[in-house]
């Protein structure tokens, strides 16, 4: 059952986001990228309160996603992302996304922290950060 509601378009679109953020980092990947796009609806915190649909959540301004400048994001998207976005809408979730509302790719280490949230991980290029369960309850 889904943990969020979206039409085939917008499990289209985070299908595409999914593949724009994370393709080169595999399905596991990709799935964790939805995790963050999944927990910032879910969310209704912090930076993203009132964030309550995937194109609210993949458009934020403020904040967003820089894939959506890029004309990679505007590709079609294909049956096996579409599959694995279903995934994560269904709440599937894979650690060290599975609470996250952020992740970024830094030139080395992961920081401890950033914008005052832990590491919760990393997995391959990507560190992922998660708030407290008192900042964001709706993600735990």
């Amino acid at each position: 059952m889904a943990v969020i509601k979206a039409n085939s378009e917008q499990v289209k679109m985070l299908a595409r986001l999914m593949r724009a953020e994370a393709e080169g980092e595999g399905e596991l990947g990709m799935l964790m990228v939805g995790n963050v796009g999944v927990n910032r609806i879910l969310g209704n915190c912090l930076d993203f309160r009132n964030i309550r649909s995937i194109p609210d959540m993949v458009f934020q301004s403020p904040g967003g996603f820089e894939a959506t400048q890029k004309g990679y994001f505007y590709q079609a998207a294909r049956d096996s992302d579409i599959r694995l976005a279903q995934r994560v809408i269904n709440g599937e979730r894979s650690h060290p996304a599975s609470n996250s509302l952020w992740f970024f790719r830094p030139e080395g280490d992961c920081p401890a922290t950033w914008y005052n949230q832990q590491n919760t991980g990393r997995f391959k290029a990507h560190c992922f950060f998660a708030p407290t369960q008192g900042d964001c309850p709706a993600v735990y």
